[in-house]
């Protein structure tokens, strides 16, 4: 496969200057001697190489935009869709996250940075760079990758798709048997649901849902009222899907689809009778999707939010795609309506929501273009267990997932719901999905008499109102519902059962770092501890008081939490390796992360490189250090892991002098994580697990397949295995290692 050009680092420009070392000047000419060049045997004296000039760390040519961070994680996202490596529904997956990825980018973080020029609100980070300038940046970088996405559907994975008999049959090729088709299929399915609106002074433009499928129609004639504006609106039902299966006997054998949009196009003038449709063009409209309460003038969260989650269809516009053949005046036309300029504006060559093509990503007819299923282990210890809280109580069990199954964290809760020796649960739930099993057993506790409360996060982003209805289902059976504190999210994955053993008490807990979804444990990476350690428990159960009640903070003994103690510790224990490096000592830190943009945290880090300390960080999405500047960052090393599934773990490790210390957290190292959000990060103890967790850490750290390495400039390149150097891919090892053990393996 020809890929030339295709390559996201070659249209990634260096997003600031960064500071460069000097190299050593050419020696100078022999000097002249009465008229003639110096003998040779005169010695000329080369010049002292130039000082390194190490910038002020407060310099922002240290620091990266985070938005364009964000940009780039999701420009490697659509690389893994020329990744032959992967099977072909999979490489068609990523190219539809990517999609999916670009429309939360726009809703979000293009939103807030117009939101600022809007309102002349302009305030430049760590990076120096001002939003209007990010903005410009966002654009020509989104245009290319846009058109490049198009061209990998239509060029290679489409025609990859025909040689397996999976075809998106575009109009020009319907035969006429699947034009009858087709026909029947509008007229008996689509358009009794459509409500075409045409334009004049009493049928304004119509107010249009955030990223539903439109379109813009062209019409020549007068009506039955008199009426010839011109142009009409069709608003695509959602209710419809974008792809439509063809029955085998009518396309043919294999799997075949027509769009939607196909079918619109063809019977436009159905909708419009006595009208002669000149064109229509397919377009969407994406739109401002961040829900924005004022929490000091609530009284109420939960009903203020089931508000904003109305207007969040109807937001401010931040992007326009439209169909590339639409005409210049109509693209114009739209944009006006909308308030946008040009450079919001993306014509595309295919159907304008890709997303909605998820629906054929796990054709059953086609297992062999997708991933071969797994069975997540059940460690040994756990299997055929009948009380989970007798293993538990002798020993803590660390899981990671998905490699290693959730289902002891969902048999530990429903275990807990029907003991009758279990008294009471406490449970953070940030998103658990619409049908849970884990809020199944918690309405179960309830009903069974058991004093259960569940600290839910309302505002946890595009899940607000899955959220809302679980409150209200735990509250109809009697759990006591509280939605965390105000102006911090609760973003802490921990649950603390209380059980009556022997006639005392004893508490148990799990805390993760992922969230209490289960299908999201089969997607993304992340631990799970189960745990009676009487001192982890005891500072759970002091901070669900927190978070419930009200008081000073109270002293932890192994917990550390944020916004309180987790920034601190952590900018001491970077401190601290620093110092033992500029001692001699050894040093070392390894930090696995989904972002890190803290700009305190970005500074410590630089300090401690400074100071000699090897430091490899992961971090899969944005990150805002630059690694390998001279001086500075020349021993950090960044690399991004993109794979099969989602890297979410957070794992932090300190040399720390030869005591090592491990840590698990919920917490990325963003500003918001660290300082305006309830987050847990808890240490591995025994030597066992924190081996085991090191070990880890170190395959995605020595990773040379699935992982990208960020350069001084902002880019990142791809890694690949060098010279006699064996492949190395974290997450098919891990998977070898943890879904089909030894039969020696725990």
């Amino acid at each position: 496969m020809n890929t030339e050009g295709l390559n996201p680092s070659a249209l990634l420009e260096p997003l600031k200057e960064v500071p460069e070392v000097s190299e050593t000047p050419a020696a100078p000419e022999a000097p002249i001697v009465d008229g003639g060049p110096a003998p040779a045997s005169v010695p000329v004296a080369a010049p002292a190489p130039a000082p390194l000039v190490v910038p002020s760390l407060d310099d922002s040519s240290l620091y990266i935009h985070r938005e364009l961070s964000q940009l780039q994680f999701n420009i490697r996202v659509l690389e893994q869709a020329l990744d032959e490596s992967y099977p072909l529904l999979e490489r068609l997956k990523f190219l539809l996250i990517f999609s999916s990825n670009l429309d939360e980018f726009f809703e979000i973080r293009v939103a807030g940075l117009k939101k600022q020029i809007t309102f002349a609100r302009e305030k430049a980070g760590a990076d120096g760079l001002l939003p209007h300038q990010a903005m410009a940046r966002i654009s020509e970088l989104v245009h290319e990758q846009v058109t490049r996405q198009y061209s990998i559907l239509n060029d290679i994975l489409l025609p990859e798709l025909a040689k397996h008999q999976v075809n998106f049959i575009r109009r020009r090729y319907w035969t006429t048997k699947l034009k009858s088709w087709v026909r029947r299929y509008f007229r008996d399915e689509i358009a009794p649901i459509i409500t075409p609106i045409g334009l004049d002074p009493t049928h304004p433009f119509p107010l249009l849902v955030n990223k539903s499928l439109n379109f813009i129609v062209e019409l020549e004639g007068v009506d039955a009222f008199g009426r010839d504006s011109g142009l009409a609106i069709i608003p695509a039902p959602r209710l419809l899907p974008r792809v439509i299966r063809v029955p085998e006997d009518i396309g043919g054998p294999g799997d075949n689809f027509v769009f939607l949009s196909s079918m619109i196009h063809a019977h436009a003038d159905d909708l419009f009778p006595g009208m002669k449709v000149k064109g229509c063009y397919q377009f969407r409209l994406t739109r401002n999707a961040d829900l924005s309460v004022d929490t000091e003038d609530v009284d109420d969260l939960a009903r203020a939010l089931r508000g904003e989650l109305f207007s969040r269809r109807y937001g401010d516009a931040v992007r326009l795609e439209v169909a590339d053949t639409c005409p210049k005046q109509l693209s114009d036309y739209l944009l006006k309506q909308f308030g946008l300029n040009e450079s919001e504006l993306y014509q595309v060559n295919g159907p304008v929501n890709l997303t909605r093509l998820f629906s054929i990503t796990g054709l059953e007819s086609h297992p062999e273009l997708q991933h071969p299923s797994f069975t997540p282990l059940i460690p040994k210890l756990l299997q055929k267990v009948e009380n989970l809280f007798n293993v538990v109580g002798k020993q803590d069990i660390l899981l990671l997932h998905p490699f290693e199954s959730f289902t002891p964290v969902v048999d530990f809760l429903r275990q807990a719901a029907k003991d009758p020796s279990v008294l009471a649960i406490k449970q953070t739930l940030y998103r658990a999905g619409a049908n849970s099993e884990i809020v199944d057993s918690l309405v179960e506790a309830a009903r069974n008499g058991k004093e259960v409360t569940v600290v839910i996060e309302l505002r946890a982003r595009f899940d607000e109102e899955s959220n809302l209805q679980l409150a209200s289902r735990l509250q109809e059976a009697g759990a006591v519902v509280i939605y965390g504190v105000v102006g911090f999210k609760t973003h802490a994955k921990m649950m603390l059962i209380l059980r009556r053993e022997n006639g005392e008490l004893r508490r148990y807990a799990h805390l993760g770092t992922g969230n209490y979804h289960a299908g999201n444990a089969r997607l993304y990476t992340d631990y799970s501890l189960l745990t009676a350690d009487d001192a982890l428990c005891e500072d759970l159960h002091k901070l669900f008081n927190q978070l419930i009640g009200m008081g000073k903070t109270l002293r932890m003994r192994k917990l550390l939490h944020a916004p309180f103690t987790l920034k601190k510790t952590l900018l001491d224990m970077i401190a601290r390796e620093a110092l033992h490096a500029s001692e001699g000592k050894p040093a070392h830190i390894m930090v696995k992360v989904n972002a890190l943009t803290d700009p305190k945290v970005v500074r410590a880090l630089y300090k401690a490189s400074q100071s000699g300390v090897r430091i490899d960080l992961v971090v899969r999405g944005m990150c805002c250090l630059r690694p390998g500047i001279p001086g500075v960052s020349h021993n950090i090393q960044v690399r991004s892991i993109i794979g099969r599934f989602l890297e979410h773990s957070r794992i932090y490790y300190f040399l720390n002098g030869g005591d090592e210390k491990m840590y698990l957290s919920s917490a990325d190292w963003m500003e918001r994580n660290l300082d305006m959000r309830v987050e847990t990060c808890f240490p591995v103890e025994g030597k066992k697990l924190l081996t085991r967790v090191k070990k880890e850490m170190e395959a995605y750290i020595s990773d040379n397949t699935q992982s990208w390495v960020l350069q001084p400039d902002g880019r990142y390149l791809r890694n690949s295995p060098s010279g006699n150097q064996n492949s190395r891919n974290a997450q098919a090892t891990l998977l070898d290692k943890l879904t089909n053990p030894p039969t020696s393996a725990r």
